[in-house]
């Protein structure tokens, strides 16, 4: 996938794994150590909907990128805090949530309004 961080950067590749079904977005980045900088993970809802996370048995801070349908960002949660069972969550819906590295969105430049590309993705089959 692609992200667009600040107007006129470059676009930024993002390696991800896909969360499809309910028991893939329920293990989430749990139990990991590590997270490469370029990765991260994709969470596909079948609609959009106020959607919140937590980080319980995830073992590295996140930052988690909320997008609508058409793949504008609604909010980041930045640096969410690791083995917590907090809900994090941004005001309005969203059907996507990709989840990287803590601080990276920041580095990138990508904020609430920013977009985000689904190249090569299908996108198509959350259950």
């Amino acid at each position: 996938m692609i992200l667009h961080g600040e107007p006129g950067g470059r676009p930024i590749p993002v390696r991800v794994e896909l969360a499809r079904t309910d028991s893939e977005r329920e293990r989430g980045l749990m139990y990991r150590n590590h997270l490469d900088p370029d990765a991260g993970m994709l969470f596909l809802f079948p609609r959009p909907a106020p959607l919140a996370f937590w980080m319980r048995n995830t073992l590295i801070p996140l930052d988690m990128i909320f997008m609508d349908p058409d793949r504008r960002i609604v909010g980041i949660v930045e640096n969410a805090a690791p083995e917590t069972e907090t809900a994090r969550r941004v005001d309005g819906d969203s059907q996507y949530v990709l989840e990287i590295a803590g601080g990276m969105s920041q580095r990138w430049g990508v904020r609430a309004g920013s977009r985000a590309e689904f190249e090569g993705l299908s996108v198509d089959a959350a259950n």
